[in-house]
């Protein structure tokens, strides 16, 4: 199976990797975690977007908040699919981070998901991962099997 890519820009937005490797991990899906700031080690950064497909990622997942180029910085150097996180931080608790996220130019493109939306990254990543792969897809048939399960049971005890 390929595997996912996830790169933070700082330690500090650990709380929302967390959210990812969690889900990739009930999933089954392989990952590794680098720190690499688009700013402080941009070397390192482009290497890893730019090397990621031979060594088997399928996608690449950043988690950056404040400026957050990260996942910009990431898509610039390859065609893999890149998923940005924005993390809350700083005095925008994380809008700066969603603007700077999102709005790439044409040709670079970045999916985005939620200020802090670590599991949904995962989970875009492994339905990425999952138009090749049957048995992963059946894993993400039963989670959303399972998660309306869970809502109808919620609805079944509100009924009075």
């Amino acid at each position: 199976m390929k595997k996912v890519g996830i790169i933070m820009g700082s330690d500090s937005d650990l709380p929302v990797v967390r959210k990812a490797t969690d889900m990739l991990d009930s999933l089954g899906v392989p990952y590794e975690v680098h720190i690499y700031s688009a700013h402080r080690t941009p070397v390192q950064a482009a290497d890893f977007a730019k090397s990621a497909r031979e060594k088997g990622f399928a996608a690449i997942i950043a988690a950056a908040g404040m400026a957050a180029h990260l996942a910009g910085a990431l898509a610039a150097n390859t065609t893999l699919p890149v998923i940005g996180i924005p993390c809350a931080s700083g005095v925008f608790n994380g809008f700066d981070a969603l603007l700077s996220t999102v709005q790439m130019p044409t040709g670079i493109p970045v999916a985005t998901v939620a200020v802090g939306g670590g599991a949904n990254a995962a989970l875009l990543a492994a339905q990425i991962i999952a138009v090749d792969d049957a048995e992963l897809a059946s894993k993400l048939d039963e989670k959303r099997k399972n998660d309306a399960g869970k809502v109808l049971e919620k609805d079944a005890a509100l009924q009075i």
